[in-house]
This record gives structure tokens, C-alpha cells and sequence, in this order.
């Protein structure tokens, strides 16, 4: 049984340091009690550091929430009264960091109708079929995850599928990137939506060979269905961010960069993070209300509650463009399976650059995805223009440290300029992966030397902050390590047109996840390598995912530390 952050915070109060004893034989204590405990030592396995002046240590103390040495295991190095944590061969990390992700959607996949391991159209259909016996007539059947990539049928679900297993219901159901649904009749029809309706800015309706809609709904067309989504109240509010922590706690995860944050949802994630709900680190980019836009984020959050030592809000999120999966990401030439479609902008740059400016002048980091080639551009062409057309002398931070969220299809003319402008490249391995299997068709060869290309960008001598997208992912490390390091799927294929030669080293890898995310937050003083001075946040496992001859997806989290405290534990 894993435990939760409140559970162990339960036990801490009331028990022994055997109370933990679910770590197996890899807590050897020497203070029966944890109540007297104020620090810890490390030792005996491998201990990663991410500071390249000292990759790896033998030993490491921490008293209070800080690290207080980091070295040799002689010497008296660990303070009289700290539980000593026996690694016996486990593998300690500085705290494992998802530079993007959506802390409320990780909870909300576990609380709703799960589509990511649908293999087909027809086992979609079945679990459509499930949820309508257990659903009241009238009400809506949601669901998210699906990614037809795979399917035998080799095409996206549409609402004939739909119709074919409930006329009572109206159904939607979102793709894995969240950039596209499937709905069924009903749902088109209370939502107005037929052949002649026009799609919003950002938003694609796609139709048939004779006029009528298909069901799939792009980007911004989802918002013509989002009325027959019910809401969520405060209490599922609460519960979805409460699993999504404790789920990211079980993968070893102590960091999130939590991104399109609804801005009411900020106190909320504070107060649960100051009562122990939330046991992570949360780093908030705030979604921009259309009709806030420009405004400073803590006038956009209304009334806030006292801050979380352990969460930060400074950075908004904005979307250029669309998915490459839904044929959505702006291209600067057609679909290679879609020669009359380029995908989709769903920003300009007369909306774009006045929020830019008030962003630099009020001190605000702005976060943009992008994963076309031509979104990516436009979004450093925006980029570069806001930075001139401020003085210097009136941006509240010398390093903005801007990011774009994705930068998935680069044009490799491109690739050189996120260093020249000093922005952050914020992405994803595990979408290369997933991608690899589709990608060659959407895009073509020719373009797929300026995907994902990792390698490319850290010889300009930039910071890459590596995520997941969970929920769009699994959000699980071991998947992203492998992706990074190996570049092929979990079953080790790849194929001569992805790319090999854009992996990572492993001490580049743990960067990704750890001390560049931390940069790209501003909290590189403060967390992201195991040195003396800062944080006691770290991720254990089992086996050591950096050792070449270990598969990532072979090791298993063991504990998983933020700010001195034990949130989980095997």
C-alpha cells in the first residue's frame, strides 16, 4: 500500500521510525523515534547529484529541510539524532522535476471515464456502452485519453461510432492532446452546431464528403460543446488536485510546473498545499482569461490566500497553435496526409505582443505553446519583438527566462535563436516517442530534422526543461529517461528517419528533470541539484536509471522526499 503524504505525516506524529518500515530493508533508523527526527542521512547506494562539479557523492546529510553535506561517506558526517537512511544499493536523485503538466487533469484521469488504453474504434464503443448503462438518460458522457495512431481503423472516431451506442446521451469524448474531441449527434445538436456553423478562431469543424460534421471538433471548436460539461465544484476540485499529487508522490515525482491554471484555482492550491493536501512543489503557469489578458497574475488570482512555502505563481501560459496528432500544429507548409491544411494559429500577434510587454514590465514569465514549425517561429519572432520594444531599463527582471511550451517542430534556422534570445525550450521526450509512429506521415522527412531535437538545442548551449504533458502522457520519469536517453518506444523501436543522433547523455537527462526546471522557474538557488545549502527534496529507486545497462522502465520509486519530509513511501 503506498502512503500518502497525510499519512505519513499521521505517522510522524504518532509512531517510530518503524512505522515506515514499508521502505523494506532500505531504512535502517537509528532514532526509534521519528517524532525526535530533524534530519537524515544518506548512504550506501548511488547518489546522483545533477552539479556537474561533483556528479555523484557517497553520503549526504540534511538537517531541518536543508542539505548540510554532500560527500565522501568517513568522517562523522551524518549529526547525532538524523535517521540514517541505509540506500542499500537504491538510487537517490535530486528531486525529480515535470517541467509541464496539468496537476488537476492528472487527478481529474483518474476520476473520469479513461480512454488512454482504448486499442480501437470499437473498444471505444464498449466502454461508451459501459458508462451509458451506469449513466442517467439526458446526462453527458465525458471522457478523455484516446489517440487513434494505432487503431486498426487507421481514423479518428466520429460521431456515426457515437450515435451507433447511445442516442440518449450526449457524448464527448477529448483526445489524448486535448486539442481535439469526438461528439456524438445529441451533443452537436444542443450545441447548435450543423454543417453552416462557423468555427471560432483557433477552432476547426471538421465535415464530410457531404458538408455535415464528422464529430471531431479542433482546438478551439471544442468550446462550442464545453456547455454540456458539467462543472466541477470545489469539493471534485479539491480531490482532483489531491490524487494528481499523490499519484506524482508515487512516481517519484517532486516538482510540478503546473500549466493553464485557472486563476481561482491558485488559493485553492496554495490552502491545500499549506494543510498538507498537496504534498509536492507547485510551480502555477496561470491560463489567460481572454478577457484579463495583459493584467498582472496576482490581479487576475482576486483575493489570495497566504502563500505555500512549497508553491510559486509568476508565470502565465498562452497557445499558439494546435496539436500535431489533430493535424491542429501550425505549419509553414501543408500536412504531408493533409495537403490542404496547414493546422491552425490560435493567437495573433496584435493580442500577443501587448500581453508580452505588460508581461515584462510586471515581471511575469510567459510560458507559449507551440509545436509547428510555423507556431514555433511566430512565437520567437513575437518573442523578439516584445524584448525590443520594451527598454530594457523597464523589464522587472534582467532574464525574463521565457519559454516555449512544447517547441516540438522547429525550422532548423530556428534552432540558434533560442539562445540568442534566451528562452527556454520546455519539452516533452515522451511525445517523440509517441510521435514517432505518425510524425513521418503528418510531416514528411525533410521536416523531421528540426523535431524534437534535443541534441541540437543543448549544443547551443541552452537549458532544456523536460516534462510529460500528463495527462496528455503517463507522467511517469522512467518513461521520459528512457525517451531522452534511448529515443525509441517502450518496446525499443525507432526508425531511420527519427533522429538518433538528437539523444541525450544520462547526466544531461537528469538535468532535464531536475536542476534546468529549476531554472526555468527561477529556483536554481534553491532546488534542482543535491548541494549543500539547498532543499532536501529527492527521488529514490530502486535501481539506477542513469546506468546504461539498467532499462529506466525496470526500476521502481521507492521514497520520495520534498523539503526534508518523506510524502510517500514503497
Amino acid at each position: 500500500m503506498a502512503l500518502t503524504f497525510r499519512m505519513i505525516k499521521t505517522l510522524l506524529a504518532a509512531s517510530s521510525l518503524l512505522a515506515l518500515a514499508a521502505c523494506g530493508q532500505a531504512m535502517a533508523p537509528t532514532d526509534p523515534e521519528i517524532a525526535a527526527v530533524d534530519g537524515w542521512c544518506f548512504s550506501g547506494g548511488t547518489i546522483h547529484t545533477a552539479n556537474d562539479a561533483q556528479p555523484t557523492a557517497d553520503a549526504v546529510a540534511v538537517v531541518g529541510n536543508k542539505i548540510t553535506y554532500v560527500g565522501a561517506d568517513e568522517g562523522d558526517w551524518c549529526p547525532v539524532g538524523a535517521a540514517d537512511y541505509a540506500l542499500n544499493g537504491y538510487a537517490l536523485y535530486p528531486g525529480l522535476t515535470d517541467a509541464h503538466a496539468h496537476l488537476i487533469g492528472i487527478g481529474k484521469r483518474e476520476m473520469e471515464l479513461d480512454l488512454s488504453g482504448v486499442t480501437s474504434v470499437l473498444e471505444l464503443q464498449d466502454l461508451v456502452r459501459m458508462a451509458a448503462s451506469n449513466t442517467p438518460i439526458g446526462e453527458t458522457i465525458y471522457g478523455d485519453g484516446w489517440i487513434e495512431t494505432h487503431w486498426p481503423e487507421g481514423r479518428f472516431p466520429n460521431r456515426a461510432d457515437l450515435d451507433a451506442v447511445t442516442d440518449q446521451h450526449p457524448v464527448i469524448l477529448q483526445r489524448a492532446d486535448g486539442h481535439a474531441a469526438v461528439a456524438n449527434s445529441l451533443a452537436l445538436s444542443q450545441s447548435s452546431i450543423d454543417g453552416t456553423t462557423e468555427a471560432p478562431f483557433g477552432g476547426a469543424i471538421n465535415l464530410d464528403a457531404a458538408g455535415e460534421p464528422t464529430g471531431m471538433l479542433i482546438d478551439n471548436a471544442q468550446s462550442l460543446v464545453a456547455g454540456l460539461i458539467p462543472e466541477m465544484d470545489s469539493a471534485t476540485t479539491e480531490k482532483a488536485f489531491q490524487i494528481g499529487s499523490d499519484v506524482y508522490a508515487s512516481r517519484g515525482w517532486t516538482n510540478i510546473h503546473s500549466m493553464s491554471v485557472v486563476p481561482g484555482n491558485v488559493d485553492t492550491i496554495n490552502r491545500l498545499s499549506n494543510d498538507g493536501t498537496i504534498g509536492i512543489r507547485v510551480y502555477n503557469s496561470v491560463g489567460v482569461p481572454e478577457s484579463r489578458a495583459g493584467e498582472k497574475v496576482s490581479d487576475m488570482r482576486g483575493g489570495m490566500s497566504a502563500e505555500s512555502p512549497l508553491v510559486t505563481t509568476r508565470a502565465i501560459k498562452l497557445y499558439a497553435d494546435g496539436a500535431l496528432g489533430s493535424r491542429g500544429a501550425a505549419l509553414l507548409a501543408p500536412y504531408s496526409d493533409d495537403l490542404g491544411n496547414s493546422g491552425l494559429m490560435m493567437l495573433e500577434r496584435e493580442r500577443a505582443l501587448p500581453i508580452f510587454q505588460s508581461a515584462l514590465r510586471n515581471g511575469i514569465q510567459v510560458n507559449t505553446h507551440a509545436i509547428g514549425d510555423k507556431g514555433n517561429k511566430a512565437v520567437l519572432d513575437w518573442y523578439e519583438e516584445a524584448f525590443a520594444s520594451v527598454p530594457r531599463g523597464e523589464w522587472a527582471v534582467a532574464e525574463p527566462r521565457w519559454r516555449i511550451e512544447h517547441s516540438q517542430i522547429l525550422d532548423v534556422a530556428d534552432i540558434p535563436r533560442f539562445k540568442a534570445l534566451g528562452v527556454i525550450p520546455s519539452m516533452q521526450p515522451s511525445h517523440a516517442i509517441g510521435d514517432l509512429h505518425f510524425a513521418v506521415d503528418r510531416l514528411g522527412a525533410d521536416r523531421l530534422a528540426g523535431a524534437y531535437a534535443w541534441r541540437a538545442l543543448i549544443d547551443t548551449g541552452v537549458m532544456i526543461a523536460g516534462g510529460s504533458d500528463a495527462p496528455v502522457e503517463v507522467g511517469d520519469p522512467r518513461i521520459e529517461l528512457h525517451a531522452a536517453m534511448q529515443r525509441t518506444d517502450l518496446k525499443g523501436y525507432s526508425n531511420e528517419n527519427w533522429g538518433l543522433d538528437q539523444r541525450v547523455t544520462p547526466q544531461e537527462a537528469l538535468k532535464m528533470f531536475t536542476l534546468w526546471p529549476a531554472y526555468a522557474a527561477f529556483e536554481e538557488d534553491k532546488v534542482g541539484s543535491i548541494e549543500v545549502g539547498k532543499h532536501a527534496d529527492f527521488s529514490v529507486f530502486d535501481k539506477d536509471m542513469l546506468d546504461p545497462s539498467i532499462e529506466p522502465m525496470d526500476a521502481e520509486p521507492v521514497m520520495t522526499m520534498v523539503d526534508g519530509t518523506v510524502i510517500w513511501s514503497r
